[in-house]
C-alpha cells in the first residue's frame, strides 16, 4: 500500500438523490483500476454504498458503527473487508448507525469519534472516500471533522441547487471552528438531461453563480439507467459495463479529481 499522505475526500450533499453513493463507488472502482489503494467508507446508516460493492449485512460483520462506538475494544482493521476487486476494500455500514447521533449527543468530542477511529489507516491508503448520510447530521460532521476535501455532486435540479448554499455554510462552519485543511475539490454536476431545458438551465447556473463557477469541474455525469441497473447488482458501473455513458464520465471525472490537486 502506498506510503503517502491519504486524499481524504467526503462525497457530500445534504439532498438526497443527487448520486452521492454511485460517485463515490465509481471513483473508487476507477482509482482502483489504476492501481491507486481505495478505502471506501459507508457513513450512510442506509448502506447503499455497502449494496452497491456486493456486501449484504450479516450479524457477525463489523461495520463503521462498531469501531465508532466501541473504538477501545474494536480495531479499524476487523471492520476492513476487501471487496471482489484488487486495491479496493470497504468498511461497510449498518442500519444501527443511524442510533449512533443519538448514542453520541452528549459524550464530548462526540464530532472527533470517527477521526479517532480511522486513525490507524490514514496513509495506508492512497484514497479514503466518505459516502455521506443525506442531511446535515452529527455523522456529517463527524465525516467533515476527518476529511481534508469534500466533493460536492449537485443533481441539475432546481433544489440540488438551492440545497448548496446551507451545505456551504456548514462547510465553512467547520473549516473555521473544527478542521481547518478541509477544502472544497470541486462541484460535480450529476443526473444531466441534455434533453431537458430544467437540466440546461441549472448547469449554466452552476457555470456563472460567482459563489461555484471556479469549484465547477468539467466532466458532467449524464443520467444514465445503466447507473441503476449496475447498483442492483452490486457492482461499479465501471465494472459492470465499461463502455456504458456511466462508466466513461466516471472514468473521467476520477481522472480530472486526480489532477485537480
Amino acid at each position: 500500500m502506498g506510503a503517502q499522505k491519504s486524499r481524504i475526500i467526503a462525497v457530500a450533499n445534504e439532498k438526497g438523490g443527487v448520486g452521492k453513493t454511485v460517485t463515490v463507488l465509481n471513483i473508487g472502482a476507477v482509482l482502483s483500476q489504476k492501481g491507486s489503494t481505495v478505502l471506501i467508507v459507508d457513513m450512510d446508516p442506509q448502506s447503499n454504498a455497502t449494496r452497491g460493492l456486493g456486501v449484504g449485512a450479516n450479524e457477525t460483520m463489523m461495520t463503521i458503527y462498531d469501531i465508532m462506538m466501541n473504538k477501545e475494544s474494536v480495531s479499524v482493521t476487523d471492520a476492513i473487508l476487501q471487496t471482489s476487486w484488487k486495491n479496493l476494500d470497504l468498511i461497510p455500514s449498518h442500519i444501527d448507525l443511524a442510533g449512533a447521533e443519538v448514542e453520541l449527543i452528549n459524550e464530548i468530542g462526540r464530532e472527533n469519534r470517527l477521526k479517532e477511529a480511522l486513525g490507524r489507516v490514514k496513509g495506508k491508503y492512497d484514497f479514503i472516500l466518505l459516502d455521506t448520510p443525506p442531511s446535515l447530521s452529527l455523522l456529517t460532521v463527524n465525516v467533515f471533522t476527518y476529511a481534508n476535501e469534500i466533493l460536492v455532486p449537485c443533481q441539475t435540479h432546481p433544489y440540488a441547487y438551492d440545497a448548496l448554499d446551507e451545505l456551504f455554510d456548514t462547510i465553512f462552519a467547520i473549516k473555521r471552528e473544527i478542521n481547518p485543511e478541509l477544502e472544497v475539490s470541486g462541484i460535480v454536476a450529476t443526473l444531466f438531461d441534455r434533453r431537458t431545458r430544467v437540466s440546461q438551465r441549472i448547469l449554466e447556473k452552476l457555470k456563472n453563480d460567482e459563489r461555484y463557477k471556479d469549484l465547477l469541474l468539467d466532466t458532467v455525469i449524464r443520467i444514465n439507467t445503466t447507473i441503476a441497473e449496475s447498483a442492483d447488482v452490486g457492482k461499479p458501473v465501471v465494472f459492470f459495463r465499461p463502455g456504458s455513458y456511466g462508466a466513461i464520465d466516471y472514468m473521467n471525472l476520477a481522472d480530472e479529481l486526480v489532477t485537480r490537486r
